[in-house]
């Protein structure tokens, strides 16, 4: 364990440094020492009325971060004319927002105007992992929180129907390596799909297939059966694995069994490294586990804000 630690520290220096950014564990020590605690006993009260939680704040941090760096812009609420991040057709299904503003409630309460609603937002992710069986890793802290959230640059974000080339160049954009994007890919382990993120695999898929081929037919068949072509249900669709809220290494053992949910996840067998990672990964959890933690560390580490906000869904 202690090899460990040490190791993720080492990340955890190299990532910061590497982003430019004036990120460290200990920036809270003296103005805020006890927001891990509080933030972690937030997630764990939340998780325990709503077991979807910690797969919505996984998801939330991604969102943010690949928008303008990590600095809450998606916790920002729509004002006037601007139509923010989380009512961009990507971000629409997100909830559990109001973790993050119980959270910030609390924190305020504690040392008003010091902690970040970005910070609060990267380590409530962290702890959402932890809770659900997953790694833990120290955060770097001392985001800043941005000003501007657009829903039309939620276009950025990578979609369930990319290909391979589409989602390297996205990582790659974001200085994130092959190994970063398919270790971040983990995090689709835990949660739920409607079903149009992955209905144009079982559906009038090509002008040859109706079915996408890559996909196993037993599973297709059971995807058919719940998204329905002219399907009328709102909430219809299917968890992402079936052990969707514990955090583990199921993911790519589905990928080699050819019952990856969306195109984008069975596209990291197009490739030969992204395929040897796969395998890797899904061989080992532990290997899995130790390239999340340092993926995690050097994606949200990526920031880009201004202020340190007294809400979460406004700007000061």
């Amino acid at each position: 364990m202690a090899v460990m630690v040490t190791f993720l520290n080492l990340i955890i220096i190299f990532s910061v440094v590497s982003t430019g950014k004036s990120l460290s564990l200990n920036y809270y020590d003296k103005s805020c020492h006890d927001l891990e605690y509080i933030i972690l006993k937030t997630v764990k009260d939340a998780t325990a009325r709503d077991k979807t939680v910690p797969a919505a704040l996984l998801r939330m941090h991604f969102h943010d971060c690949f928008v303008r760096g990590c600095d809450a812009s998606v916790l920002l609420n729509s004002k006037g004319k601007n139509k923010a991040e989380k009512d961009g057709p990507p971000n629409i299904s997100l909830h559990a927002f109001y973790v993050i503003d119980e959270a910030k409630k609390a924190l305020e309460a504690k040392c008003p105007g010091v902690v970040s609603c970005a910070d609060i937002l990267a380590l409530a992710a962290r702890d959402a992992v932890y809770l659900s069986g997953g790694p833990k890793w120290n955060v770097p802290k001392g985001r800043k929180d941005g000003r501007t959230s657009k829903a039309s640059e939620t276009r950025q974000l990578p979609a369930p129907t990319f290909n391979i080339s589409q989602l390297q160049q996205s990582f790659s954009q974001r200085a994130l390596s092959v190994e970063d994007l398919v270790a971040l890919s983990g995090g689709h382990t835990l949660g739920f799909s409607h079903c149009s993120s992955f209905q144009n695999r079982i559906q009038n898929f090509n002008a040859t297939h109706d079915v996408d081929p890559s996909l196993h037919q037993s599973f297709a068949a059971k995807l058919k059966s719940i998204c329905l072509l002219k399907n009328k249900a709102k909430n219809a669709g299917t968890t992402m694995d079936p052990s969707a809220t514990n955090f583990d290494n199921t993911y790519y053992k589905l990928i080699l069994q050819q019952k990856g949910l969306f195109s984008s996840d069975q596209a990291l067998l197009d490739s030969p490294k992204t395929k040897q990672l796969v395998s890797k990964f899904a061989a080992s959890q532990k290997a899995f586990f130790d390239a999340f933690a340092k993926s995690m560390i050097k994606m949200s580490s990526i920031n880009g804000g201004q202020e340190v906000r007294k809400d979460c869904r406004k700007i000061n």
